[in-house]
């Protein structure tokens, strides 16, 4: 699998500061070895890596580069059922059920042995509990990336296999002038820049089959929208202005248990740190004769989220596989709590 899952949930903090970055690279590299020494045991059938078959977990991205001239499709379809809200003690309120759906889906090519490149599409349907649903399936928006090989794991003891992978998404999906229909929304208006780190790792259990780890650290930072009329952001008809949506950080570590050679067990564990969006602009002018607009300025307010996504993986072969389960928000601040059932089919070739 290679990369994290839904972008309908913005990721956000305050900036990461390089010295973050450099201190997760040396974690990446350091753990792994010392937890392969915790898990070397001997084992009567110990398998090898050709016998074990991956798809990945649902939301930590794989930092394998395709060797040149390979292509890997994967198409994710998903939904978001949000019953509940996390308030900013941590306090969770249940809320009026919302359901979205949506798609998306990476396409990637091996540029050379060691850069792969790649776009990501994504498609959006917004059902929300009050008001009117979406017109049709909305186009969202686009992601192009670049991702270069830093190592390669080669045998216990050894770095783990790393790369980082920098990305731009554009802003192509409709998110302002909506209208009455506020669900036809499903862009953010700004472009942003995201700069990740991957790492992965295997270790071999007593009973000699393999448990494949990764962590995965992201970080990305947003321009600034313009708005104008309706728009996701909470405005009214008539406004003009910006949004500046917060940086953002995401870490995810995930954890994949090769049952059988087509069988596997996943599990991610993720954190995501969201700063505030802040919108500034000017409100139509009062309709009881007053001529000036009204000037506004608004913070959402930093926010942060937890959970888990819990996954079954079959694979046919070493390059054709699908994977099902859930990504589930067991916790946080000042964000939605969802469950979002997730099915995606791997495809290298």
């Amino acid at each position: 699998m290679s990369s994290p899952l839904l972008p309908c949930y913005r990721w956000s903090s305050g900036c990461m500061a390089p010295g973050r970055i450099l201190f997760l690279c040396v974690f990446a590299v350091a753990t792994g070895p010392l937890l392969a020494e915790a898990s070397d045991e001997p084992s009567t059938s110990r398998q090898s890596l050709d016998e074990a078959w991956w798809t990945g977990p649902l939301l930590a991205a794989s930092p394998a580069i395709l060797p040149q001239g390979h292509f890997l499709v994967e198409p994710y379809v998903f939904g978001s059922l949000v019953d509940g809200q996390y308030d900013s003690t941590g306090a969770r309120h249940s809320a009026a059920r919302q359901n979205d759906y949506g798609s998306l889906t990476y396409l990637e090519y091996g540029l050379t042995d060691s850069t792969t490149i790649g776009v990501i599409p994504r498609f959006a349907f917004n059902d929300p509990s009050q008001g009117q649903s979406g017109s049709g399936l909305g186009v969202g928006d686009l992601t192009v990336q670049a991702a270069y090989g830093l190592s390669r794991f080669h045998d216990e003891g050894g770095p783990p296999t790393m790369s980082v992978v920098i990305g731009e998404t554009l802003p192509t999906g409709r998110y302002d002038r909506l209208g009455t229909r506020l669900s036809d929304g499903v862009g953010a208006g700004a472009y942003a820049t995201i700069l990740s780190l991957y790492s992965q790792y295997y270790l071999w259990m007593p009973n000699g089959r393999i448990l494949r780890t990764r962590l995965d650290v992201s970080e990305s930072w947003s321009r600034d929208a313009s708005i104008e009329d309706t728009s996701v952001y909470g405005t009214p008809q008539g406004f003009r202005g910006h949004a500046s949506p917060g940086n953002s950080f995401n870490i995810d570590s995930a954890w994949e248990y090769s049952v059988t050679q087509h069988w596997v067990a996943a599990l991610d564990v993720f954190y995501v740190d969201s700063g505030s969006t802040r919108v500034t602009g000017d409100y139509p002018p009062p309709r009881n004769g007053g001529s000036i607009p009204v000037s506004v300025q608004s913070e959402s307010g930093s926010s942060k989220s937890f959970g888990l996504a819990p996954a079954v993986e079959y694979n046919w072969t070493s390059a054709v596989g699908v994977i099902i389960g859930a990504k589930i928000v067991t916790g946080g601040r000042n964000t939605s709590a969802a469950i979002i059932p997730v099915t995606a089919i791997n495809l290298v070739f």
